[in-house]
């Protein structure tokens, strides 16, 4: 899983990126693509992941506020800490 970079007309691959062949339904990615705003078809689907992650976390925060120690003082504690790094 790398990112290319093409050198002298090879790829040279750099970083966690997967080429991958797909089959997409073309109106849902024209629909998708209009609703992101994105220029191209990486952009698209990169954005549609993004937006999938973080809504699943947004759930997996919403699941522990409704727990029933969710408003306990450790873990109101807990959730005043500034988070660090680029998951937090």
């Amino acid at each position: 899983m790398h990112e290319g970079v093409y050198l002298n007309g090879f790829i040279v691959y750099t970083a966690c990126v997967t080429k991958r062949l797909v089959e997409i339904d073309d109106v849902l990615l024209a629909r998708a693509r209009a609703v992101a705003g994105a220029n191209t078809i990486k952009a698209t689907v990169e954005t549609a992941l993004q937006i999938l992650v973080d809504r699943d976390t947004v759930l997996m925060h919403v699941a522990r506020l409704r727990s029933t120690d969710a408003l306990e003082a450790d873990h109101l504690e807990d959730a005043r800490r500034p988070r660090l790094g680029a998951n937090a």
